[in-house]
């Protein structure tokens, strides 16, 4: 039996937090496919929003274990990871979005094809990945959270950043599918999950990715 890849995954810190049900599934999806590791910037804990009956238990039980202590994104080498995984996480657009840690691993994957998956509004995460004045995923299909999603967000007027508006900015291609709905893009080596509904879809994506390059 061959031994597991390893897998990223980035947290936000942000107050704003990280998506619990969209994590739960991320975690236990992966668990089963590869070695895991958290690291969110400065290490701070993982900060879970959306917590329900559901996923209460989880986040209970996640908390306490001893890979619930996230790695600093700083520290973290890219080169030792086959697979980079962000969840859905709200607080994304106020850390890591600008994330000179996460550019720099997200560099590290893109030139060695390495698989990246992004959910929901982990995908403005991707955002942080500019060479100069050009962004790394030019010229690639993503998508991300709907203006129709985001919209119902109390925050919408305030947030600091439209992931449709950014690709199509800078050379990307943007679709997305009705609000809610499950949509998942796969061009090349990158997955990218439009919304907390398509978590599954896109991590189910980014394991046969791993599962094909190895």
């Amino acid at each position: 039996m061959s031994s597991k890849a390893t897998c990223l995954i980035v947290a936000s810190a942000a107050p704003q937090g990280v998506c619990a049900r969209s994590f739960q599934q991320c975690f236990s999806l992966c668990s089963a496919a590869f070695n895991l590791q958290t690291a969110t910037p400065a290490g701070k804990p993982i900060d879970f929003t959306g917590v329900d009956e559901s996923s209460a238990r989880w986040v209970q039980d996640f908390s306490v274990k001893p890979y619930a202590s996230p790695a600093k994104l700083e520290s973290i080498d890219g080169a030792r990871y086959q697979a980079l995984l962000i969840p859905d996480c709200p607080g994304a657009l106020n850390d890591l979005a600008h994330s000179g840690s996460l550019a720099r691993i997200l560099t590290h994957f893109i030139s060695q094809k390495k698989p990246v998956c992004a959910v929901g509004q982990g995908v403005s995460a991707l955002c942080c990945a500019t060479e100069g004045q050009k962004w790394i995923f030019s010229g690639y299909s993503l998508t991300g959270p709907s203006v129709f999603e985001l919209v119902r967000s109390p925050d919408f007027a305030n947030l600091p950043l439209i992931v449709e508006d950014f690709v199509k900015d800078n050379g990307g291609s943007y679709t997305a599918s009705q609000e809610d709905a499950v949509h998942v893009v796969l061009d090349r080596h990158l997955v990218t999950g439009q919304n907390v509904q398509s978590t599954t879809a896109a991590v189910n994506n980014l394991i046969l990715l791993c599962n094909g390059s190895r």
